[in-house]
Parts: C-alpha cells; sequence; structure tokens
C-alpha cells in the first residue's frame, strides 16, 4: 500500500468516526435520548484519533515533510473533518507522491536516527503494524485509565 492510499484511508476513516461521535453527541445532548452513541463514537473516534496521529508521523517522515505540514496534519485532526481537505491539499501539492523509502539514498538526511529507524519499519511491514498497533493500544488504555478532564467547580 502507497503512503498516499495509506493516508487517504485512515483520513477518511477519522471522518467517519467524527461523524459518529456527533452523532452519539446529538443523542445524548439534544435528543437526550441516550448516551450509547458517545461511549462508541467516543471510543471508536479516540482509537483512530491515534491511529491518524501515528500515520502522519510515519508518512511525514517519509517524505519528508516540514515540522510545520506534520504539525498542521496532526491538528487537522482535532477539527471536525478536517482530515480530508488536508488529506486533498498534501495529495495535490505532492506531498503524497512517491514511495515508502525503504534503502538509504544519497540525501545526507538518510543518516538520521529517526530516518534510519522508518527506514527499517517500512522494510518490515508486519512489525510496523504489531509494533504501531500496540504502541497506540498502551496509549488508548492509558488515556481510558486516565478519563476524561473533570472540570473544577
Amino acid at each position: 500500500m502507497s503512503p498516499r492510499r495509506l493516508f487517504r484511508l485512515i483520513a477518511i476513516a477519522e471522518a467517519i468516526t467524527w461523524t459518529l461521535l456527533i452523532i452519539g453527541m446529538i443523542l445524548k445532548y439534544v435528543t437526550k435520548t441516550t448516551d450509547v452513541g458517545v461511549s462508541i463514537g467516543g471510543a471508536l473516534h479516540g482509537f483512530v484519533f491515534l491511529v491518524y496521529g501515528a500515520t502522519v508521523l510515519l508518512i511525514g517522515i517519509n517524505q519528508r515533510w516540514p515540522i510545520g505540514t506534520i504539525l498542521v496534519g496532526l491538528v487537522s485532526a482535532v477539527v471536525p473533518y478536517a482530515t480530508i481537505p488536508f488529506d486533498f491539499w498534501a495529495d495535490r501539492t505532492g506531498r503524497l507522491d512517491g514511495a515508502w523509502r525503504r534503502d538509504a539514498g544519497a540525501d545526507p538526511r538518510d543518516q538520521r536516527v529517526l530516518d534510519r529507524l522508518t527506514r527499517w519499519l517500512v522494510r518490515h511491514p508486519i512489525l510496523l503494524v504489531v509494533v504501531g498497533g500496540l504502541v497506540v493500544v498502551a496509549v488508548f488504555t492509558a488515556l481510558l485509565v486516565v478519563g476524561p478532564p473533570v472540570p473544577k467547580g
């Protein structure tokens, strides 16, 4: 799967989970019928939000995005549906062009630790999915244990 295809898939999934969360919030706060939608939609959205963030980091490093582009990509997940225009912009401006960088080239940046680690992980996609999945699950679990912020009052 190319960086472009992976990014599009995860950006769309993030937008879909926003929809689920918003529907759940309408059911809970507007119609006051149930809070199950927030529980399910919120959990799904939270998990996909973390996967999207990990994907932005992986693809941003692979595609050599400037730190500002990576930050905008990360922030786009906070605004409902903003991952879609970010994806279109990144695609239109060539930021998603090219394949995975599996081998070092002549570029001096290829010798940086983060670039070497990314290339190694990309060369081992099953390990990348397992390790990345475990990291996302660990962060997700930690956030569930901590719970939502409680207003002081």
